[in-house]
């Protein structure tokens, strides 16, 4: 007797092929979603640094105060009305990444890991709550995830990795994309002045003045708590599905 052919979302040979990478995007799409739907996971503060801060090295200091904000993030989150309001997210990975994740662990709240896969440095770290990491192929798959449940931005020094993902929400914001205000808070303040040149950009016509209202520079983490607790704005009631970032819908003035 023949033996039938396997489904097609059974066959590894298809699901790997070119012709299935639209199965893989959505996947990265629908199997997060699914998880912070089961697992009441309905907002963010994200945090954003570099892979290779170490204990002890040229971004310690960083390293400790981001351990040090996500904790006073995640207490302040479980003071909320409905635990965990607000959870910390960070890629997933090493550094200030884990920084962040061990902060949350350390006030007893939970942290997200949104990982990637990639030659070299980047592994789940421990401390991300267990059931609440993820690995990704497609690197715009997880900076949707980044943003759409982002209510805080948090960016610490870090390299190419680091400077993609807080562009993306700049941008998004820039161009009134979201239907949200996502407060930015680059952390360092004499890192970021160094690395970039924002009031070039606007001498050079690139981006208005008013652009540089979209972030605000920070170098204490009481300082950026006090900041995150005056620009977060959640709703009274505690809701039940992740609260996502909307397209802004145009209208005839935009």
């Amino acid at each position: 007797m023949a033996q039938s052919p396997k489904l097609a979302y059974h066959d590894p040979r298809f699901i790997d092929s070119d012709e299935g990478r639209p199965i893989r995007i959505v996947s990265e799409y629908l199997a997060p979603l699914r998880t912070f739907c089961e697992t009441g996971v309905t907002a963010t503060v994200v945090f954003f640094g570099s892979a290779r801060a170490r204990s002890g090295g040229v971004l310690g200091k960083y390293m400790d105060e981001a351990v040090e904000l996500a904790r006073l993030v995640t207490e302040w989150s479980r003071s909320l009305p409905g635990s965990d309001r607000l959870t910390v997210c960070s890629g997933g990975g090493p550094g200030i990444m884990e920084a962040a994740n061990r902060g949350a662990a350390l006030a007893g709240g939970r942290s997200v890991g949104l990982n990637i896969g990639l030659p070299q440095e980047q592994r789940p770290n421990s401390f991300i709550t267990p059931g609440l990491s993820f690995e990704f192929h497609y690197f715009f798959m997880r900076k949707l995830w980044f943003a759409h449940l982002a209510h805080a931005l948090v960016a610490f020094p870090g390299g190419f990795g680091t400077l993609d993902e807080l562009f993306e929400i700049l941008t998004l914001a820039q161009t009134r994309k979201l239907d949200r205000s996502i407060p930015v808070l680059l952390y360092g303040t004499s890192y970021w002045k160094e690395v970039i040149n924002f009031e070039a950009l606007v001498r050079h016509g690139t981006i208005d003045a008013a652009d540089l209202e979209l972030f605000s520079f920070i170098d204490e983490p009481q300082a950026a708590l006090a900041l995150l607790k005056r620009r977060i704005h959640l709703a009274p009631e505690v809701p039940t599905t992740p609260c996502f970032a909307k397209s802004r819908v145009p209208t005839a003035a935009s």
